[in-house]
């Protein structure tokens, strides 16, 4: 098992939803970092000042898509059969390896449990 992110933040509100990573600076979004949208069908970087990673799931964490080093003021696409997007530092892809068709244990304790 590989471990994309030691460190997970939930966006499942309206606006933290909306706002995503727009408030965080690159240097608070390093390796180990992840900030799961849910629910989610598709991510844009209007306004962010680095590129992310994104993985898109379905219900049962299953990857239907992702996108590598997606740049800022991009949209990425919209999956209809997505679930939820797990946002990622750019280059997190690479180096895990991660697919469309791996599947995606998210594991979350409720001290961990905080927006960015």
């Amino acid at each position: 098992m590989i471990e994309l992110a030691a460190e997970i933040a939930v966006a499942d509100g309206h606006w933290s939803r909306l706002c995503g990573l727009l408030p965080v600076a690159l240097s608070d979004f390093g390796d180990g970092r992840a900030l799961w949208i849910v629910p989610c069908r598709g991510v844009h970087t209007l306004g962010m000042r680095f590129p992310i990673d994104a993985v898109y799931l379905n219900s049962a964490g299953i990857v239907v898509h992702a996108e590598a080093h997606l740049t800022p003021w991009r949209f990425a696409p919209v999956k209809l059969n997505s679930a939820g997007v797990v946002e990622l530092p750019a280059g997190t892809l690479a180096k895990t390896g991660t697919a469309v068709g791996d599947t995606i244990e998210i594991r979350l304790k409720d001290a961990e449990i905080r927006l960015l």
